[in-house]
């Protein structure tokens, strides 16, 4: 029998897989130049694509498949948007989150007949947490983006994207390419992390990123632009959610208790938001 910190960790882990994967891609987007507040569309793109390819193929993996796809169209979009038409980053992001919103809503109409949830799928088959797929993606996403970002040339150039997109056009290097490429990464990884949360949940439910991506957008601040310190922001935020479900049946009003991980999450990142430095040109449109 499990013992109960046992049991908590594993939850933490569970809950913290979506955060990790979306935050550290929001650290390559940022990293880059984009400031990508589209991560909770993209969350919902993710988990909307696993879902519908799992349910009419049967197969995880092209659920995972799928919601690499959706995720990937919708960063293209974002990046599209803000870096060839340098609008602004900001709107860009919140229009895409309101348009993903409702092209799920309408496609759980329009496939399974309900604009609340979908059927039930099988999920992805793990014998445990520590061994889905998805939850080593996770890991793989911190230890490889800590050393892309910060042990390679091409981590290098896109790094200074973010930092002196002058400097880096001038070196003859392409600042849009590599904008691209910050985007299009934080749009496989959050899908990523949507595809775990609806495997986790069997099904897709309307608005089901409930807030994930701003949270994985506090972590990645909270963890000064860094894959790994975004993951360990990912895990204290997963911690609060955990203590909120197993504090749910005390003396404590629900509607508090359901509130405990927004809170904590204003409280820290209010604490931590002046100490982090970010690129310096993150969110300035880059034009010749």
């Amino acid at each position: 029998m499990e013992s109960i910190a046992a049991v908590f960790i594993l939850q933490v882990l569970r809950i913290s897989v979506p955060y990790i994967l979306t935050s550290v891609g929001a650290v390559f987007s940022e990293r880059s130049g984009v400031v990508n507040l589209a991560l909770e569309g993209l969350i919902l793109a993710g988990a909307f694509g696993a879902a519908v390819g799992q349910h009419f193929t049967g197969s995880a993996w092209v659920g995972v498949a799928c919601a690499l796809a959706v995720g990937l169209l919708v960063a293209l979009l974002h990046a599209f948007v803000t870096i060839t038409l340098r609008a602004d980053q900001i709107v860009s992001g919140i229009a895409i989150n309101i348009l993903v919103m409702g092209a799920t809503r309408f496609g759980l109409s329009l496939l399974f007949g309900s604009a609340m949830n979908s059927a039930r799928i099988g999920g992805m088959e793990a014998p445990s947490l520590l061994l889905d797929p998805l939850f080593i993606a996770a890991v793989l996403s911190v230890v490889l983006g800590q050393f892309i970002l910060f042990r390679t040339p091409a981590g290098l150039r896109l790094r200074a994207a973010g930092e002196s997109a002058e400097a880096v056009e001038t070196a003859g290097i392409d600042v849009r390419r590599l904008r691209y490429s910050g985007v299009l990464v934080s749009g496989a990884l959050a899908s990523l992390g949507g595809a775990f949360l609806v495997f986790q949940q069997h099904s897709f439910t309307d608005n089901m990123s409930a807030g994930r991506g701003y949270i994985a957008l506090a972590a990645m601040i909270i963890g000064k632009w860094n894959p790994a310190g975004a993951a360990l922001a990912s895990l204290l935020f997963a911690s609060t959610e955990a203590m909120e479900i197993w504090v749910q049946s005390g003396w404590l009003p629900s509607q508090l208790v359901q509130s405990l991980p927004y809170v904590i999450t204003l409280f820290v990142l209010a604490g931590f938001v002046g100490k982090s430095t970010p690129p310096k040109e993150v969110g300035i449109p880059y034009g010749k």
